[in-house]
C-alpha cells in the first residue's frame, strides 16, 4: 500500500463575495462555488487514496449518508460521515455544495431547498492526510475555513486528533457507530478527561466514564503525539512505516481498537484493544444482559428475560439489552407477593448497587427486596446484603471458583419461576427466597474452623494435632515477628505474630479482610488467623526461598535468579497487581510495593505479600484520600504531595522495584558507587542503553527483547504524573509483548531527589 502523506482530500471554496477570483473548472478533488455534488459522482483526493461521496451502508440499511472512505482497499471501510443523524433516503433527492457565503451545505435538491446539514465554516487546523478541507480566499490560500479534523466521528487516521481546546471548551472526540451497519451517533466515547487529569477518558452515553487510558501507550508502529499546553490538550498518531495504514476506530461495543490494513490477507487485522476485555465496557449487553468472556456471542440475557431486539442480537448489537418475559406483581408486601427469585451462580457483582442495613441473612436479603417494588435483584456478599434497582447492567459471568464470584437471585414474576423450576424439575419455588451465600461464604466457614483451631495456646503440642511448635524464627519488622511451623500433614506454614499498637490491630484486620476473600497464583494465601485478647496471628503457606528482599542482598541468592527467573517475577507480580486493581470486585491498592513483601515459593514464583496497607477503592470511584503509607524509596509522588491516591501509586513502587530486580541494586546502595540509582537507569534507557542497566553477574545473559520492554515499562511506570502511567493490566500486555511502547522520557522530578553534591554518582564501573 503506498504511502498516505500530502494525501488531503480537499474541498476548495474558489470563490467569497470579498475574494473576486477567475473562475475554473472542478478537479477531482475539488468542488467550487454554484457546483454540486450528488448521486453517483464522488471527489477522489489528488493521490487517490480516499474518496467522498453517498453511501450505504451493507447490512440492509437503506439509507444513504455522504462520508469519506478508502478507495484502494476493497469493499468500503468509512472513516468519516457527514450526516450520520440525519440520513437521506435516495441520493439523487440531495446534493452537496458550496453556498457563496462560505458555507457547505448538504440538502435537498428539491425547491425549495432545505438544509440537510451544514459546516457552519467554523476551524482553524492544517490539511491533512483524509481530511476534508473547506478553504477561503483563492485557490492557492492556505486558510481554512472548516475541516472535517475538528470534527470526528467514530475514527482517528494519522494526522487527525482527538483533543479539547481549553479556551474554548470545544471538543474532538471519537464517538461510537449505534451498530456496524448504522453509523448514527453510538452509546460510546472517547474524550480528554476535562478534569484536567491528562488521561483520556471513554463514556457510556455521556455519563458514565468506564476506561481511562494515558497518553503513555507507544509502539513500534506508531508514534503517538501527545500535546497538553495553556491552549489544548490532544492526541494524534502517525505511522512509523509510510506504507503502513492504520485507523483507530471507537467501535460500538466500547473498544477502542487499532487496525492494521494486511494486503496479504485482504482485510483488517486488530493491533490491539482496549479495555482488552470486552466485559469491562460498561453496559455492553445492555440493561439485563450477562457478559461472558467464555462465550463467542459475549452476551446473553438474565433468566426471565429475552432480547428486547431480537433482530439487533442477531448482528451481534447488544445495547437494547433484556425485557422482561412477564411484568412482575408487587404490593410493597414480601408476604403477599407472587414474585421471586432465580439463582444466577458465579457472578461477578453489578456496579450501581445500593445496601440493606441490619439485614444478618440471604432470606432477610431477599425480603427486603420483595418489599420494594423497584428491586431488581438482591445478592448476600461478605455479610452484605446488596440489592439493585430499576435496570440492572454490568453483571459478568465468572469461572467457577474465581475469586469475587457470587450468587445473584434476580427478581422474576411467578410464571417465569414457574417455568424455570419445571425446567430444573426443582420441588420449591420459593426456596429461591432462601438463596445461596456467596462462595466466598465458604471460605469464611474455612477461615472461622481455622480460627478455632488456632485458638490453642502458642507452644504447645494439643492432643488433636492441631498446631505444631513455632520453633524457627523468620524474621521481624516493625510489625512483629515471623515463625516457621508445620501442620499434622507436614506441610510448612508461616506465621505472622502482630505486636504493638492499635496501628497493628488495624493492619490485622485490613490483612485478614483483603486476602479472605481473593485468591491468585500470584497472591500469597492465607490459611488462617487468630484473634484472641492477648493474639494476633496470621497464618500463611511457607515460602522457602523467603523474600525478593533477600534475595537481592544476597550476593549467592541472587546469583540463583538467570534471568528467566526474573522476567518471570516481573511477570507474576505483575500479574498479581492488576488482578488486584483490576479484577476483584472492589479495587485494592497495595499501598507497600517492593521487594520485602514479594515472597517466592521454591520455584521462585512470586507472590506478593503484606496487605496489612492495603487500601479498598469501590469501583465507582476512581481515587481515595488517604493518608501516607508505604515505604520511603517506592513512595510515589503523590503520597509525598498529598494529593489523591489510586492504583497508579503501586504502577510507581512496581517501576521502582522492576529497575532493582533487572540491575540486582537497590535504590539507595552508597557502597556501590552512587546515591540514587533510578535517575541514572532512566537516563540510560532514554538513550536505549538497556545492557547497561543489567545486573553484570548474568554477564549479558539475557533475552534481549524482553529486557527492552521491561525497561521501557519500568520507567514509564516511574514517571511524576499517575495520567501517563501504564495500568498494571498494560505492564502485564508490555511484558508478553502484545502491547508495545516507546521510550519514556527521563522524569526529572527524580533529581530533586537527590543531593546537589551528588551530580557525579553516575559512575558505576569501568565501561559505563
Amino acid at each position: 500500500m503506498s504511502s498516505w502523506r500530502h494525501l488531503a482530500l480537499l474541498l476548495l471554496l474558489l470563490l467569497l463575495p470579498s475574494w473576486p477570483c477567475s473562475s475554473s473548472a472542478a478537479a477531482s478533488d475539488t468542488l467550487s462555488v454554484g457546483e454540486s455534488l450528488a448521486g453517483n459522482r464522488t471527489l477522489v483526493s489528488s493521490g487517490g487514496q480516499f474518496e467522498l461521496g453517498f453511501f450505504s451502508p451493507s447490512g440492509g440499511n437503506s439509507n444513504y449518508y455522504v462520508g469519506i472512505w478508502y478507495r484502494r482497499i476493497p469493499g468500503r471501510t468509512v472513516i468519516w460521515v457527514m450526516n450520520r443523524d440525519s440520513p437521506i433516503a435516495d441520493p439523487s433527492s440531495a446534493e452537496l455544495t458550496v453556498a457563496p457565503d462560505g458555507n457547505l451545505l448538504l440538502q435537498t435538491g428539491n425547491r425549495p431547498q432545505e438544509a440537510i446539514w451544514s459546516s457552519n465554516s467554523t476551524g482553524s487546523r492544517d490539511v491533512d492526510d483524509g481530511n476534508l478541507v473547506l478553504r477561503g480566499r483563492c485557490g492557492n490560500s492556505s486558510a481554512v475555513v472548516w475541516q472535517s479534523f475538528d470534527h470526528p466521528t467514530d475514527t482517528l487516521v494519522p494526522g487527525g486528533w482527538v483533543g479539547l481546546n481549553k479556551n474554548t471548551g470545544a471538543y474532538q472526540a471519537l464517538r461510537s457507530w449505534r451498530s456496524a451497519t448504522d453509523p448514527s451517533t453510538g452509546l460510546y466515547t472517547d474524550r480528554v478527561d476535562p478534569r484536567g487529569s491528562g488521561q483520556y477518558e471513554f463514556l457510556w452515553n455521556e455519563t458514565a466514564a468506564y476506561h481511562y487510558i494515558g497518553s503513555w501507550v507507544m509502539s513500534d508502529k506508531y508514534t503517538f503525539i501527545f500535546v497538553n499546553n495553556s491552549e489544548e490538550v490532544s492526541y494524534s498518531f502517525k505511522v512509523n512505516d509510510p506504507s503502513t495504514v492504520s485507523r483507530l476506530v471507537m467501535s460500538p461495543h466500547g473498544q477502542l481498537t487499532m487496525f492494521d490494513w494486511s494486503d496479504g490477507s485482504g482485510q483488517w487485522l486488530l493491533h490491539w484493544a482496549t479495555p482488552t476485555s470486552q466485559c469491562d465496557v460498561y453496559s455492553v449487553c445492555g440493561p439485563f444482559g450477562l457478559c461472558d468472556v467464555a462465550n463467542s456471542q459475549y452476551c446473553r440475557c438474565l433468566p426471565g428475560f429475552e432480547p428486547a431486539s431480537p433482530g439487533d442480537w442477531v448482528s451481534q448489537t447488544w445495547s437494547a439489552g433484556c425485557a422482561r418475559k412477564t411484568s412482575l406483581q408487587c404490593s410493597g408486601n414480601a408476604s403477599s407477593t407472587t414474585d421471586g427469585f432465580l439463582p444466577v451462580q458465579n457472578v461477578q457483582l453489578p456496579s450501581s448497587n445500593s445496601t440493606v442495613p441490619h439485614a444478618g441473612s440471604s432470606g432477610d436479603c431477599a425480603s427486603a427486596c420483595l418489599r420494594n417494588c423497584s428491586c431488581t435483584a438482591y445478592a448476600y456478599y461478605r455479610g452484605g446484603c446488596y440489592v439493585w434497582g430499576d435496570d440492572l447492567r454490568n453483571a459478568q459471568q465468572l469461572a467457577a471458583g474465581d475469586a469475587g464470584a457470587c450468587t445473584l437471585f434476580i427478581r422474576v414474576a411467578a410464571a417465569d419461576l414457574a417455568a424455570a423450576n419445571q425446567s430444573a424439575s426443582t420441588n420449591n419455588v420459593r426456596v429461591a427466597l432462601l438463596g445461596v451465600s456467596c462462595v466466598v461464604a465458604l471460605a469464611i466457614l474455612c477461615l472461622l474452623f481455622v480460627l478455632a483451631w488456632l485458638r490453642r495456646r502458642e507452644g504447645t503440642v494439643h492432643p488433636d494435632g492441631s498446631l505444631l511448635v513455632f520453633s524457627h524464627g523468620l524474621g521481624s519488622g516493625s510489625f512483629g515477628s515471623v515463625y516457621k511451623g508445620t501442620l499434622p500433614n507436614h506441610t510448612a506454614i508461616a506465621v505472622k505474630r502482630l505486636e504493638g499498637s492499635a496501628q497493628g490491630e488495624k493492619q490485622f484486620r485490613t490483612e485478614v479482610r483483603t486476602l479472605g476473600t481473593i485468591q491468585h497464583v500470584n497472591l500469597v494465601r492465607l490459611r488462617g488467623f487468630c484473634a484472641t485478647r492477648d493474639e494476633r496471628l496470621l497464618v500463611y503457606d511457607y515460602m522457602p526461598n523467603g523474600s525478593l528482599a533477600s534475595v537481592l542482598s544476597s550476593g549467592h541468592g541472587f546469583r540463583l535468579l538467570d534471568w528467566r527467573a526474573r522476567f518471570g517475577i516481573m511477570s507474576g507480580v505483575a500479574r498479581g497487581l492488576a488482578y488486584l486493581h483490576e479484577q476483584c470486585h472492589e479495587r485494592i491498592v497495595h499501598c507497600d510495593v517492593k521487594p520485602e513483601n514479594i515472597l517466592l515459593d521454591a520455584g521462585f514464583c512470586p507472590k506478593v505479600a503484606d496487605f496489612g496497607m492495603a487500601k479498598l477503592i469501590v469501583r465507582d470511584f476512581s481515587k481515595a484520600l488517604t493518608t501516607t503509607r508505604g515505604t520511603v524509596g517506592y513512595l510515589a509522588p503523590e503520597w509525598i504531595l498529598g494529593l489523591p491516591i489510586t492504583a497508579k501509586a503501586d504502577v510507581f513502587s512496581y517501576g521502582m522495584m522492576l529497575l532493582e530486580l533487572i540491575s540486582g541494586r537497590r535504590n539507595r546502595d552508597a557502597a556501590a558507587g552512587y546515591r540514587y540509582f533510578p535517575l541514572w537507569a532512566a537516563t540510560k534507557v532514554s538513550e536505549g542503553q538497556f545492557l547497561a542497566l543489567l545486573d553484570e553477574r548474568l554477564a549479558g545473559d539475557a533475552d534481549v527483547d524482553e529486557l527492552g520492554r521491561a525497561c521501557k515499562v519500568a520507567c514509564w511506570c516511574i514517571q511524576q504524573s499517575e495520567a501517563v502511567r501504564p495500568t498494571m493490566g498494560q505492564v502485564v500486555q508490555v511484558l508478553e509483548g502484545s502491547l508495545r511502547v516507546a521510550t519514556a522520557p527521563v522524569p526529572r522530578f527524580l533529581e530533586q531527589l537527590c543531593a546537589e553534591d551528588s551530580c557525579t554518582y553516575f559512575h558505576l564501573s569501568a565501561g559505563e
